[in-house]
């Protein structure tokens, strides 16, 4: 490949797993990314034992409280072994492994509904996310957009840049715009120069990550309620999702091109390999 057809935006700055889907992630040196993004990301979910849909924090009505919940594997995944078992735990003290047989129990206390935490994704599932541009509760359904295999909402990877967020906290000074409350997987540091919503002009473009890593960029991401949600780091805060109503509409083609507030951005997997934090990101 042409050096001279790609363009260097900055560095990986963070690098985040999300054991369990709507709960938080850890961050990590390194990851190992293979086909449906990082290794071991949204592997497990909350299944609502009502209805059998996907619990997600989308739907902040039933299921806020995961958000105060903290996930991580008790050793990282492999592609040699079967998945290992995941710690939850909170502020509050509670401390659960997924092996323990009251797991699911202490989850259904926890979240006031009767759930269970599972790595076994349905052939056919269904999830309800809040539409966030309509007054009335408006819900979702977005299920069919789900990646094979595991609890990811749509794409293989989702990417934050520094310059997003430093714009957003320009325009709202008084606002905590943190990366935690945008759950992406990578976080990127741009380069001096690079401003505003920078990630908004890479879609349709492939982002090179470190030495092999490829993404295909192929939407901006939408913004549900979540970064407006307390998770356990940051208060609730409307203005969060507000500013991006006001400032950031975009086109998503994954929802028919729908108009709607976005902050990030989503890609697919071209080429498999292991990112580290400061692997240098190109554009191309």
């Amino acid at each position: 490949m042409n050096i001279k057809s790609k363009e260097q935006v900055g560095v990986v700055q963070s690098i985040w797993q999300y054991a369990v889907k709507s709960m938080n992630g850890v961050k990590l040196d390194q990851a190992d990314f293979t086909d449906g993004g990082i290794l071991g990301d949204r592997s497990y979910a909350l299944i609502d034992q009502s209805n059998q849909k996907v619990a997600s924090a989308k739907f902040p009505k039933k299921w806020a409280k995961l958000l105060e919940l903290n996930a991580a594997f008790v050793k990282q995944p492999s592609h040699d072994d079967q998945l290992p078992a995941v710690r939850v735990t909170s502020v509050c003290g509670l401390d659960i492994l997924s092996t323990d047989k009251n797991a699911d129990e202490l989850l259904s206390d926890y979240v006031g509904r009767a759930v269970k935490l599972t790595s076994s994704r349905p052939n056919s599932v269904s999830l309800e996310r809040l539409d966030p541009l309509e007054t009335d509760e408006t819900l979702l359904d977005i299920g069919d957009l789900m990646l094979k295999n595991k609890f990811s909402d749509y794409a293989d990877i989702h990417i934050l840049t520094t310059a997003s967020l430093q714009q957003l906290s320009s325009i709202s000074p008084g606002v905590q715009f943190d990366e935690i409350r945008f759950r992406p997987n990578l976080v990127i540091e741009t380069d001096l120069g690079i401003t505003g919503f920078a990630e908004n002009d890479w879609v349709g473009k492939t982002v090179v990550v470190g030495d092999s890593v490829r993404f295909n960029i192929t939407d901006p991401t939408p913004r549900c309620s979540i970064p407006t949600l307390s998770n356990g780091t940051f208060p609730k805060d409307p203005k969060v999702l507000k500013t991006i109503v006001d400032h950031n509409m975009l086109e998503v083609p994954l929802l028919e091109n729908k108009v709607l507030p976005c902050t990030g951005i989503y890609g697919f997997l071209i080429q498999s390999g292991v990112v580290s934090i400061n692997d240098p990101v190109w554009i191309e």
